[in-house]
This record gives C-alpha cells, sequence and structure tokens, in this order.
C-alpha cells in the first residue's frame, strides 16, 4: 500500500464546513499519480510510451466530513488487474480514521487517440499484485 497526505485547503470548503465532494476526486487523482511515480513510473514515463488511463468509475463512499486545515492520508491499493483495465482502492483518512472509501477504474488508452490498449507490461509491473483495501 502506499499512502499520500495533503492539507485541506480553505478554497475546497464549502458551506457546510466540510470539504465539497468534487475535490476527493482530485485528492485521488494526485493520489494516483504519487503512487505510480513511487513505484517508479512517472506520468511522463507512461505517456511517451504511447499508453494514458483514463478513470472510466469511481464509487465513493463517505463516513465523515474533511474540514479546513484538517491533514488527510490518502490510502492506495492495487484492487484488480485485467487485461486493459485496473482498479484502485483508496481510503482517505484523518488521524487514522477512514473519512471516505472509493474503487476508482481506469481503463488504458492510447495517447494518439486511437482507444483502448492492453496495459503495457510496465504498467502491470507497477500496479503489483492486487491487494484490495476492500471487497
Amino acid at each position: 500500500m502506499f499512502e499520500w497526505s495533503t492539507t485541506v485547503r480553505y478554497m475546497e470548503v464549502d458551506a457546510q464546513g466540510v470539504v465539497f465532494n468534487g475535490w476527493y476526486l482530485t485528492y485521488l487523482d494526485e493520489a494516483f499519480t504519487a503512487f505510480l511515480a513511487d513505484r517508479g513510473l512517472s506520468h511522463a514515463e507512461l505517456t511517451g510510451s504511447g499508453h494514458d488511463a483514463a478513470v472510466v468509475r469511481t464509487e465513493l463512499d463517505w463516513r465523515a466530513g474533511l474540514h479546513y486545515g484538517d491533514v488527510p492520508t490518502v490510502v492506495v491499493s492495487t484492487a484488480r488487474v485485467g487485461r486493459t483495465s485496473f482498479a484502485l482502492d483508496f481510503e482517505v483518512r484523518r488521524d487514522g480514521e477512514v473519512t471516505c472509501s472509493a474503487r476508482t477504474v481506469y481503463v488504458v488508452i492510447a495517447t494518439d487517440g486511437s482507444g483502448k490498449r492492453e496495459i503495457p507490461p510496465r504498467l502491470v509491473e507497477v500496479l503489483g499484485s492486487p491487494a484490495p483495501l476492500r471487497n
């Protein structure tokens, strides 16, 4: 598993005093990019090989809100690796408490716009063996 942290900025908090739901997708995206980089695959290397990963589905479950100044950690784990797609599990944690969990499914696409592709061996290697955070 990989962990990425951020600090909740004032602009991310809505009128209810909690992080607006759309920002969670940004947190997941930042954590995904950092997850790959931590395992030795930069986004530039991935796209330079003619591949990219596009989000096709994200399911989020909230348990508690994050507030301005909180320092959440996003835990990332590979949930599934297929032929052309893969899934990652995420948990957004504040002081060890899970405030949100999510699963995102990505499809590998060609950077030239010609459609989906098989997951390149380098990305398969970086994703590693599935170890889902949830069932």
